[in-house]
């Protein structure tokens, strides 16, 4: 699985725009786990967070090394830009990186009072937070973590520094929300105020949870930059800007233990390319230490010889962000050596995009007759259910199954051929001898693009017969490279991909709203750009939801994109007391907390 957080197609990133997802795993027959229930349910919360914040509690330490494996490696320590932005770089600095704000394994988001005194909304209009620091947190090199963080923070993702060419000096990932601050000031090194131009409710979405603020004082020395407050967006010292932005975009990439000190539980201390990754406990951190002495985040590729491994005893935590039905089913069977197996809806969901620059496509008639033939439920019982027993067809493009504000407006949409013949008939489309629907002496004919993944394959296999019996001759536009070098650019006519999303709905904006970054099959609906408006300036939080409720009714009315179904996580572990894949930052999200039982 490759991943990007620019928004993101997967993989995503909290409170930037969505990540692309080139996940993918093979499929087949077997019996299929549930949602996690009971013991493996429980540890979704962690034994640090009481009601809305988390400081880490007092664990047992072992002089152990903990192996964990993933589906990718870990390649940068700045994983805010343009190039580096993945899922796999998160699962590692969860560990190494605070922020104001945590995520449980229910994506509840947390005060984080290891580092923070608290963080307040000070003013509506303009509405202004203040995020007070506490005293004496420090980097592990000694140095303070500090207001200059803060605003290096800002500085680099606001998308505000330009080059001469217009472009942004940075190439950050995503700017949502950071954007929107007006200012940054440092009130005294631990208090930081922005001030936002408009109201924006997701700003716990900043300043961390997407392991964001790194070390100002390390750009500092290596630039010249006397200090990095100094600059600014526009005007100003644009030569030391432009320094400070090439080494914030270049120089943070793999390990380099002089250049990437840790302000969290864990530091990164040893580093082998396209392979692993060796986080031990961090001797100036300011909470209590965690259990493991030694962590190594190990990439293998193949998810049953992650099973295998496990099994073997070579590592002892598996974190799979993609289901895999082998995998599964051979963790399943490990149950008697005290192998504990979990398998959770993830925050990532497969869909179907329609460019509306199609010719076809531009027509509501053809688009509505395409989401009547596909059924969903059959692609969701072949293709998920093998490990995750109860999934279901997902009914919401801005919403996740179990979330508040969650309704179906694609139920529906039920894989009816008859019912989709019927609608290309109405709208003026003959049917030929071979039985594909035409108009005006031309054959509908339209290409489903996606990323060579085994699951993608058997998803348009599945579509084309499905879709036949209504009029469409679907093709198969199988390449490897679509989400590296054509999604962006609308080169399809029907994407398949996944979006991976944090729990701030505002991120989704680029995706939807006219003239969006991320909009890629030119779609427009004022009543939609009204309603993301609203939903990410409004501060009450029942109408913002209301407002996303609204824009993804409108969006399943205009028929412009087919949510097919959300993602599951998989994960095992042996001889641990408590692990959980927490669907955003991976099974290192609390990994300080863990206890070797064996």
């Amino acid at each position: 699985m490759s991943t990007k957080r620019s928004s993101l197609p997967i993989a995503a990133v909290v409170g930037t725009s969505l990540l692309l997802s080139a996940c993918g795993g093979t499929t087949g027959d077997g019996g299929g786990a549930t949602e996690p229930t009971g013991d493996v349910a429980a540890m979704a919360v962690s034994k640090g967070q009481s009601g809305d914040e988390y400081t880490s509690p007092e664990v047992p330490q072992s002089s152990d090394t903990f192996i964990v494996s993933t589906d990718n490696p870990y390649t940068a320590y700045n994983n805010q830009t343009s190039d580096a932005n993945n899922s796999y770089n998160a699962f590692a600095l969860t560990m190494v990186l605070s922020g104001a704000y945590k995520l449980d394994g229910n994506n509840k988001v947390l005060l984080n009072k290891d580092v923070m005194e608290g963080v307040e909304v000070t003013s509506e209009s303009p509405q202004t937070v203040s995020w007070k620091i506490k005293p004496g947190v420090v980097w592990s090199d000694g140095e303070a973590w500090d207001c200059d963080d803060f605003y290096l923070t800002w500085l680099s993702q606001a998308g505000k520094a330009k080059g001469a060419d217009g472009k942004d000096l940075f190439l950050a990932a995503g700017t949502t929300g950071y954007e929107l601050v007006d200012k940054v000031e440092c009130k005294t090194p631990t208090e930081v105020v922005t001030t936002f131009s408009t109201t924006y409710p997701d700003y716990k979405g900043l300043f961390g949870v997407r392991n964001d603020i790194l070390p100002a004082h390390v750009l500092e020395k290596a630039t010249g930059v006397a200090d990095v407050t100094t600059l600014t967006p526009t005007g100003g010292d644009q030569a030391a800007l432009a320094k400070a932005a090439e080494f914030w975009k270049t120089k943070w990439n793999g390990f380099d233990a002089a250049l990437m000190p840790s302000s969290a539980q864990y530091v990164i201390t040893a580093f082998e390319q396209d392979s692993s990754v060796t986080l031990e406990r961090n001797p100036k951190w300011a909470g209590k230490p965690g259990g493991p002495a030694k962590i190594v985040l190990r990439g293998i590729s193949d998810q049953v010889a992650q099973a295998q491994a496990l099994e073997n005893g070579d590592v002892h935590v598996n974190s799979m962000a993609q289901p895999d039905v082998n995998a599964a089913e051979r963790l399943r069977g490990l149950s008697g050596q005290k192998v504990v197996f979990g398998a959770a809806n993830g925050l990532s969901f497969e869909h179907l995009d329609l460019n509306y620059k199609n010719k076809w496509l531009a027509d509501a008639a053809v688009r509505r007759a395409f989401m009547q033939c596909v059924n969903r439920e059959e692609l969701t019982d072949k293709l998920i259910r093998p490990v995750l027993e109860n999934a279901k067809p997902l009914g919401s493009l801005t919403f996740f199954q179990g979330e508040e504000g969650y309704t179906d407006n694609y139920a529906q949409y039920k894989g009816d051929a008859a019912e989709a013949k019927k609608t290309l008939e109405s709208a003026g489309f003959t049917f030929g001898g071979d039985g594909f629907a035409a108009k005006n002496g031309e054959k509908v004919t339209l290409k489903i693009s996606h990323t060579a993944i085994p699951r993608r394959k058997q998803t348009v296999e599945l579509i084309q017969s499905q879709c036949k019996a209504a009029g469409f001759e679907i093709v198969d536009d199988t390449d490897s490279n679509f989400l590296d070098t054509r999604v962006s650019k609308g080169d399809y006519d029907i994407a398949l991909f996944a979006w991976s999303a944090a729990p701030f709905k505002s991120q989704q904006k680029s995706i939807y709203e006219t003239g969006g970054g991320q909009n890629w099959s030119a779609y427009s609906n004022p009543k939609v750009d009204a309603a993301f408006n609203d939903g990410v300036s409004n501060l009450d939080e029942a109408k913002s939801r209301a407002a996303y409720q609204e824009a993804d009714k409108l969006l399943a009315a205009d028929n412009y994109s087919l949510p097919l179904f959300q993602l599951p996580n998989m994960w095992a572990f042996k001889s641990i007391d408590k692990v959980y894949f927490q669907s955003y930052n991976g099974a290192l999200w609390n990994a300080n907390e863990w206890v070797k039982t064996s």
